[in-house]
């Protein structure tokens, strides 16, 4: 009977043992579940503070603070956060524009190919017609790219600012992605033309001189991921 007793009493005692340890483990991984939680919730607050007070700067008119932390605050809200205010106030073009694109390559023996000029804007335009819902890369990617282009290059194609840079190194990508998908091969260099023609205001006689078109030729641009 003793020999029962302590046998029976012996694992009763190792479970109680097990079980406290085992709540013991769990309340330990629930409190750093918890912790967790909280580092989350205080990351995700600040980032989102710091995103609304960035925005804020970057649309307010020019301050002390704007234009001391201009680099910062255009860092973050470019190419992603971008606003303004076209949605309420819209702009529409007064202008066609057609942007051309033609390509060199250069051979092993130092001679160069140039390309025929390829119209990338026909391309878009051909996409657009007839389609009752075409896409927002096919009618503003192209456009909204040569827009920017002009905001920050000026007429003399130099960049003289970091998104300068961005944007040129964007409408090279933009166009190169668009020769290769349809002409194939490899190429070294591209270079774009564009040619404005502005637009008659409604209600202007057709029959008088029209405004001659401006045709702006850019320089020849490197491409190494289309090159060989």
């Amino acid at each position: 009977m003793r020999e029962l007793q302590q046998s029976d009493s012996g694992p009763a005692s190792n479970g109680c043992q097990s079980d406290g340890v085992a709540v013991g483990g769990g309340q330990r991984g629930a409190r750093v579940l918890k912790a967790g939680l909280r580092t989350v919730v205080v990351l995700c607050l600040l980032t989102t503070l710091v995103h609304v007070v960035l925005v804020f700067l970057h649309v307010a008119p020019a301050n002390t603070v704007s234009k001391r932390y201009t680099t910062a605050i255009n860092a973050w809200v470019y190419p992603y956060f971008e606003q303004n205010w076209r949605l309420f106030a819209p702009d529409p073009d007064s202008v066609n524009r057609q942007i051309l694109a033609r390509t060199a390559d250069t051979g092993a023996d130092g001679s160069v190919k140039v390309s025929d000029w390829f119209d990338l804007t026909a391309v878009d335009n051909s996409t657009v017609e007839h389609n009752p819902f075409p896409s927002h890369t096919t009618q503003n990617l192209l456009r909204r790219a040569w827009t920017s282009y002009t905001e920050t290059h000026g007429g003399d194609d130099k960049a003289r600012t970091e998104r300068a840079v961005m944007i040129q190194k964007y409408l090279n990508n933009i166009a190169a992605d668009r020769v290769t998908a349809h002409n194939g091969g490899t190429f070294d260099f591209i270079q774009l033309r564009v040619i404005t023609q502005p637009i008659p205001a409604p209600g202007t006689a057709t029959s008088g001189p029209r405004t001659p078109a401006e045709t702006r030729l850019l320089p020849w641009w490197k491409v190494t991921t289309h090159g060989k």
